[in-house]
């Protein structure tokens, strides 16, 4: 089955408004006519609706960071997916390892802080699904730390992942979710997992979609990848067959660098 390259940019941390509303102006120029491959970019919770503006009309969706799983209430600091798709948004990311206190590299003044990072497999899954029940679609991120791929337990760590965070859709929403492999200790610090071994591992995750939700859904469901992609080795990691995407942290941030990673999954 041919499954549509999605490319999506999480800008994390970064970008000032004015910054953000530039950036997508000057990305959207550079893919206009690009109607092969599903773009969308994620700025700030304050940069949303603005940015959202910018791109209205062109090849590029928007999405969220992050979103809590009620409506509305007493949660502090948080934002609903009703929000965001009132600012604009199709997409949400959860469940990245910066939302779950699982960093590539942690500096000193994080050390006994990570708990304020709460996510979970299961609030990963509750987030999911509270967002296919509000009409945004989730890119459902996972991955091992360095320790746990030295000692050997990536595999069992991506599965462990996997079955909690992929429990309880309907055949219906898996065929739309979007899963995105991130092993941390390739997120930020410059180091990309190799693209075998990236797609031996997006090749396991199809093989967990297989088991919970039947082959045709597995042979649907895209796959990205993340992990310190750049416009250098974007196109080898896009060439395997597992790989169906990106999702991309510090190349997104210069619209050259995201325009040449969106081409190369042409």
């Amino acid at each position: 089955m041919s499954r549509k390259p999605f490319i999506a940019g999480n800008w994390k941390m970064n970008k000032t408004i004015a910054e953000g509303v530039a950036l997508a102006n000057e990305l959207k120029d550079q893919i206009a006519g690009v109607d092969d491959v599903d773009v969308a970019v994620c700025p700030t919770f304050v940069a949303l609706a603005a940015v959202g503006e910018a791109i209205k009309g062109s090849n590029i969706m928007l999405g969220g960071q992050n979103m809590f799983w009620k409506e509305s209430g007493a949660w502090t600091s948080q934002i609903s997916p009703q929000m965001l798709m009132d600012a604009g948004c199709k997409w949400v990311i959860v469940g990245h390892s910066e939302t779950r206190g699982r960093f590539g590299t942690v500096d000193d003044e994080l050390a006994g802080a990570l708990s304020y990072f709460g996510d979970n497999d299961k609030t990963v899954n509750m987030k999911a699904k509270y967002a296919f029940a509000s009409g945004l679609l989730p890119i459902i991120a996972c991955g091992e730390l360095l320790s746990e791929r030295e000692s050997g337990r990536t595999d069992d760590v991506i599965t462990a992942q996997m079955k909690v965070c992929l429990d309880g859709f309907t055949k219906e929403q898996a065929l739309k979710m979007v899963i995105a492999y991130e092993p941390v200790w390739a997120i930020g610090t410059g180091k990309v997992c190799d693209s075998d071994e990236a797609d031996r591992v997006c090749g396991l995750i199809r093989g967990i979609v297989k088991n919970m939700y039947g082959e045709d859904v597995a042979e649907a469901v895209r796959i990205q990848y993340g992990g310190s992609v750049n416009d250098k080795n974007a196109a080898e990691l896009l060439a395997k067959p597992n790989i169906d995407g990106a999702l991309v942290g510090g190349a997104a941030l210069k619209a050259d660098a995201f325009a040449t990673i969106i081409k190369a999954a042409q």
